[in-house]
């Protein structure tokens, strides 16, 4: 019997020094629902940087080593649960470092917990121009601002021939999609072009036939969608069934995707998107290598193609990995300190945080050409030949 409690001794001592040397991290993500279509990429982000710090050697703190340790909890793309389940994380699961949700709705809400509890929260799933203009202290974002999402695509536009003169914007009723519209708006008519339509749809619509036969009707040479990818899919599928041929369409979300593109077939080319992400190696990480070995190990590891989405759930893990050792501890005021004066390159591109909170990165117009996604224009112009103007329906 002695030596069994010594045995069971051991076996808690060892269990509780092997959890004083990890670092819980801890996620609410749409792991089921409308939106986990995306927020896989986010899962799978986190576990693949997670896996790659840990291999790398952890995180060196005050003379010790920690490993991370994840934990992710299913919110089934409900905000309200998304936010009890960040308060449980904190109150009850003792989790000190907080990844961020997917989408800018969730954000906005998951972010006020952070907030509450003066715990830092970095994220690459929201990128409203709201979430970081509320004055808040603790959270840190990885993508671009959404106003300017469509600012590569309306600053090629004009140099398209034919230049298109005339813009459709449609644009679903969240806090991302809104914002991405208030930019667009003003980006259209400072390039020269007209807005003939300006509509708002309802978030999670799957019946646009009355908006495609308004386009229809003012016959613009570009439409711009602002809106979530099975949103955009359905609007695609329902443009070739009333035959609606715009010279150009562009969306801010599904382009980018495997998913999207496998659905979709031949019907998903033509289609331009944006990303703030490309897989090159000229985009070095202290993780990955760069950013070509970072789609090859995403790829390999979950057999799908990665996009900004996962790059950036990835360089959030990496941000804190920088900030801890640089902070020397988890106290969340030093950590806050640490995450704010951050600057390194990373395979998202560099990681530098503005007053605040979020970094600048440029985006890329890209575009579907026969089943593949081929970069086409960014800052330093055109970097291959767009497939413009996109045929008829029964063209193709």
């Amino acid at each position: 019997m002695k030596r069994l409690l010594a045995v069971l001794g051991c076996m808690l001592l060892s269990a509780t020094l092997a959890r004083a040397d990890t670092i819980r991290l801890g996620a609410s993500l749409q792991l089921t629902g409308p939106l986990a279509g995306i927020a896989r990429y986010y899962r799978d982000g986190y576990e693949l940087a997670v896996d790659r710090v840990n291999a790398a050697g952890g995180v060196k703190m005050g003379g010790k080593v920690y490993q991370f340790e994840l934990r992710m909890l299913d919110n089934q793309s409900d905000v309200n649960l998304s936010v009890r389940q960040y308060v449980q994380l904190i109150t009850q699961d003792n989790i000190a470092i907080l990844l961020g949700p997917y989408a800018s709705d969730y954000v906005l809400a998951d972010s006020s917990v952070a907030e509450k509890y003066e715990l830092p929260m970095i994220q690459g799933g929201g990128a409203s121009d709201q979430i970081f203009s509320r004055g808040y202290k603790y959270g840190f974002g990885v993508l671009p601002v959404a106003s300017r999402y469509f600012s590569s695509t309306v600053e090629a536009m004009p140099k398209l021939t034919p230049a298109p003169k005339t813009v459709a914007l449609l644009f679903a009723d969240d806090a991302f999609d809104t914002a991405v519209a208030n930019g667009t708006r003003k980006l259209v008519v400072q390039h020269g072009m007209q807005l003939v339509l300006d509509e708002r749809y309802s978030n999670n619509a799957t019946d646009f036939s009355s908006l495609l036969a308004r386009i229809k009707s003012v016959q613009p040479d570009a439409v711009l969608v602002a809106g979530h990818e099975t949103e955009i899919l359905n609007f695609i599928r329902q443009a070739k069934s009333l035959n609606v041929n715009p010279k150009l369409y562009a969306f801010t979300v599904g382009v980018q995707s495997d998913d999207f593109r496998r659905a979709l077939g031949p019907d998903a080319d033509y289609a331009f998107g944006m990303t703030s992400w490309l897989p090159i190696a000229s985009a070095k990480d202290p993780y990955f290598g760069d950013g070509a070995a970072f789609a090859e190990a995403y790829k390999k590891r979950f057999g799908y193609d990665a996009d900004y989405h996962g790059a950036a759930a990835a360089a959030v893990v990496e941000c804190y990995a920088k900030a801890l050792e640089a902070a020397g501890t988890t106290e969340p005021k030093a950590l806050r300190a640490a995450i704010a004066k951050l600057d390194f390159a990373s395979q998202l591109g560099r990681i530098r945080f503005n007053e605040v909170g979020q970094i600048d990165l440029p985006q890329t117009l890209v575009q579907v050409q026969k089943g593949k996604l081929v970069p086409v224009y960014g800052d330093t112009g055109f970097m291959n030949k767009p497939l413009y103007p996109m045929p008829e329906w029964k063209q193709r």
